[in-house]
């Protein structure tokens, strides 16, 4: 199971956004677990999450649909900020 890190930008309040229950709504859906949360101190409006994701097609379908489209509109994220990065072991 990987472990990813989807770091972004966001547009409103970091207290709005840490506390946001959507991930959990949208995420805990497909099984994914271990959803960390960070926030840059010298700017807090780049935050990034780290999840352990059982299904890596499932997670990149829900990232195209309405559902993930309303629950980043809802958090204030910058959709095209938005960079993924999956774990690779070499």
């Amino acid at each position: 199971m990987p472990t990813v890190i989807g770091h972004h930008n966001i547009s409103k309040d970091t207290k709005h956004w840490l506390n946001s229950p959507k991930r959990q709504e949208l995420f805990g859906s497909l099984g994914i677990t271990n959803v960390r949360t960070f926030v840059d101190p010298q700017n807090p409006k780049r935050v990034a999450i780290m999840m352990d994701v059982p299904d890596m097609d499932k997670l990149a379908a829900m990232m195209q649909s309405k559902a993930a489209a309303d629950a980043m509109a809802h958090d204030g994220v910058v959709p095209e900020s938005l960079v993924i990065l999956v774990e690779t072991k070499g």
